[in-house]
């Protein structure tokens, strides 16, 4: 009998390896439960793991899936298992470093939490957390963050209950550090979604001041509610982009505006490995445009010696520098202070790219 927890990493993990397990087994993909079971097996094999008895790993054969293996181990799509358009668009952009981004990207994510410091702090988190067999480890990487060594179903344990912290990649947590708030300010999260980085911003704004989270999706903005009344962050309002209005009356007041934009979610692909058969060229252009719109569009909320801040999930130069040059070319007003971009390879975690602009005039 297997648990939750092992059933949910082999399918992620089958879901990483998709092409990979189904180039060795020598098919194209079907899901017929046989084929399925075919591709399991060869799984278990190349993690060199034991094979159950009975029927349904007959026609997996050990010798085979080895010596197709070391066959396809130097063709770096089908060891990694990308699309060829993806594999070849990761090469133009990135270049060399390429393949280790996409070797680290195919690795199984970190599970990781983020202290909700106005209501506890990181030593008691921990301490809290280990008195219900929690695990877990700081790191030095983000301040309050904790990693799990182990997956363990955080989300049973009491300090959840009670709003002490939530999961969120170390990555992601750099965000709101990089956006350099203070308590007083007036902050918009223009595109919010479910609250991660905006709850992550009320904590190091202290409680203090205004932080207007913005999102075109109601329900969306509904959860980041619930989530910021667990977690005591009473100075988030939420407020739904239903027209072009929204955005105007909020013209010259932000101290700091948060582009989180849509993307392609190549960098977190480790979390969100289907994205990379979702993902299509041409939505990777639909993305781009969307990109380059919220930029020119929501860029005069941030007032006068105000900072904007962009940012992307992605690991494609496409969707980061390049989309802030464009900009930064076609807008006097904007100058670029700084950019960050954070790589799977280097510092473990998922990939994201920020660049910070501060408006001048």
């Amino acid at each position: 009998v297997y648990d939750r927890s092992y059933v949910a990493e082999t399918f992620y993990e089958l879901i990483r390896n998709w092409r990979y397990y189904w180039t060795i087994v020598g098919k194209e993909p079907e899901m017929k439960r046989h084929f399925l079971w075919e591709v399991f097996g060869t799984s278990l094999i190349l993690k060199e793991q034991k094979l159950p008895g009975g029927h349904l790993f007959k026609n997996v054969a050990v010798h085979k899936v080895f010596e197709k293996a070391k066959k396809f181990e130097t063709v770096r799509c089908i060891r990694e298992s990308v699309p060829d358009w993806l594999d070849k668009l990761g090469e133009k952009e990135i270049g060399k470093n390429w393949g280790s981004i996409l070797s680290a990207l195919n690795k199984p994510p970190k599970l990781i939490l983020r202290t909700n410091t106005l209501k506890t702090t990181t030593e008691i988190l921990q301490a809290k957390l280990k008195e219900e067999g929690v695990e877990t480890n700081t790191i030095n990487f983000v301040n309050d963050a904790l990693e799990l060594p182990f997956n363990r179903n955080v989300f049973r344990t009491v300090p959840f209950h009670d709003g002490w912290f939530e999961v969120q990649d170390a990555a992601s947590q750099v965000v709101a550090h990089y956006m350099d708030v203070q308590s007083g300010m007036r902050v918009v999260d223009a595109c919010a979604g479910a609250g991660g980085k905006s709850l992550h911003i009320a904590t190091l704004m202290k409680n203090k001041g205004k932080l207007l989270a913005l999102d075109n999706k109601e329900w969306k903005l509904k959860e980041l509610s619930k989530r910021a009344a667990r977690q005591g962050a009473n100075i988030i309002e939420t407020r739904l982009i239903d027209s072009t209005k929204v955005i105007k009356r909020m013209e010259d007041s932000a101290d700091r505006l948060l582009l989180d934009v849509p993307c392609s979610g190549t960098g977190v692909l480790r979390r969100n490995p289907d994205i990379k058969w979702k993902l299509q060229p041409e939505e990777l252009e639909r993305l781009k445009k969307i990109q380059s719109d919220i930029l020119n569009d929501y860029c005069i909320m941030t007032k006068k010696g105000g900072k904007m801040i962009y940012v992307t999930c992605s690991i494609l130069p496409s969707e980061g520098e390049e989309q802030v040059k464009k900009f930064i070319a076609a807008h006097s007003d904007f100058t670029l202070l700084d950019q960050l971009r954070l790589s799977p390879d280097k510092e473990g975690y998922d990939g994201f790219y920020m660049a910070m602009m501060e408006r001048v005039s």
